[in-house]
């Protein structure tokens, strides 16, 4: 295939996922002074390419104007405008499989991401069980753009740099010289959450020191409750949930010292900065390729397998067999606290 000079790159959705791009986008725009890249997503999601160069932000409204197969059709009419000389789907779902035959039609290569979702099978099934490390998913999205003739070295280092803070921010957080310490206790799935009240013993701990600054991170009216009564407990505490652009929490994030998260997107936000980050793990699993760019394995915090041999019993944490509703309660507080004082030390 002849390289082109301006790739279209499609990654709606998940958060995780979207933020996972970034280094490998990177890593390829080193490679290739030359090559341009627009990058098709969900608005929400745009701040995340923030600072890199010869990178734009595509948005897809799916629900709304891009809706539907013509909804579909009017979203390549735009992007036919920017004169896209070849597509690296990184998503390959329904909406991309849809786009997929109109780029065909005009005769523009189209490659697509090879999830392995026979291996994923095998590694999350009951029986006959083939536990064993998957391809990475950021090495699976390196895979697209060397069929597409971009060949390149992903490194384990590539970060994106710190971002300056609003001084609203610097306001809030306060200026005082202590670590700053990011806790998002939340998932999409209860499968890859922490027990809530083992979080707040973790918090209860951190906050008892009087040496950190303790950043909650989540999302909604529920989270937003549970962690403002947190922030209302724990005088080291302050909650972001609703107050900040994620623009601004990620300018936020990327000035902390450590995070600690679940199986999640905030963990993979964290890891484009090279934040130290512990992630604790449920039903899900590192071997499913979903590990945070470029962070030490031994910041995993995983779940006891021997007394659950079943984990991973999914691949994003939604299928709790019955007698696994628990697992991260195997997960001990002071494995946890142990962790984050020994990445603050070092």
């Amino acid at each position: 295939m002849d390289n082109g000079k301006h790739l279209l790159v499609i990654r709606l959705s998940a958060m995780g996922d979207v933020a996972m791009t970034v280094p490998v986008i990177k890593s390829l725009l080193d490679a290739y002074p030359d090559l341009r890249v627009t990058v098709l997503t969900k608005e929400f999601l745009s701040p995340i390419f923030k600072g890199l160069e010869r990178v734009n932000v595509h948005v897809a409204d799916v629900s709304g104007s891009h809706k539907g197969v013509f909804g579909l059709w009017k979203l390549y009419q735009g992007l036919k405008e920017l004169k896209i000389d070849a597509v690296a789907d990184l998503h390959n779902v329904l909406r991309s499989n849809i786009l997929k035959q109109y780029f065909r039609l005009a005769g523009t290569p189209f490659i697509q991401i090879d999830k392995g979702r026979i291996e994923k099978k095998a590694l999350t099934a009951e029986k006959d069980k083939i536990f064993k490390q998957l391809k990475s998913t950021h090495q699976r999205y390196v895979d697209v753009f060397s069929q597409m003739g971009y060949t390149f070295t992903l490194t384990t280092n590539n970060y994106l740099p710190k971002r300056t803070l609003p001084k609203f921010i610097l306001d809030t957080v306060g200026s005082h010289p202590r670590k700053w310490i990011g806790i998002a206790p939340f998932a999409a799935f209860d499968g890859k959450m922490y027990p809530l009240e083992l979080m707040k013993e973790v918090v209860r701990h951190l906050n008892e020191t009087n040496q950190y600054k303790i950043l909650l991170f989540g999302g909604g009216q529920k989270e937003k409750e549970l962690l403002g009564a947190w922030e209302d407990k724990f005088n080291d505490c302050l909650s972001v949930v609703g107050k900040l652009s994620l623009e601004e929490e990620l300018s936020l994030i990327s000035n902390l010292d450590v995070m600690v998260s679940m199986d999640s997107g905030n963990a993979h936000l964290a890891a484009l900065f090279g934040i130290p980050t512990i992630t604790l793990w449920g039903v899900t699993h590192p071997f499913a390729g979903f590990y945070p760019y470029g962070q030490d394995l031994d910041n995993a915090l995983l779940s006891d397998r021997k007394r659950y041999p079943l984990i991973p019993t999914s691949i994003y944490g939604n299928k709790v067999p019955k007698g696994y509703e628990n697992v991260m309660a195997s997960i001990n507080p002071k494995v946890v606290l142990d962790k984050v004082t020994l990445l603050l030390k070092a």
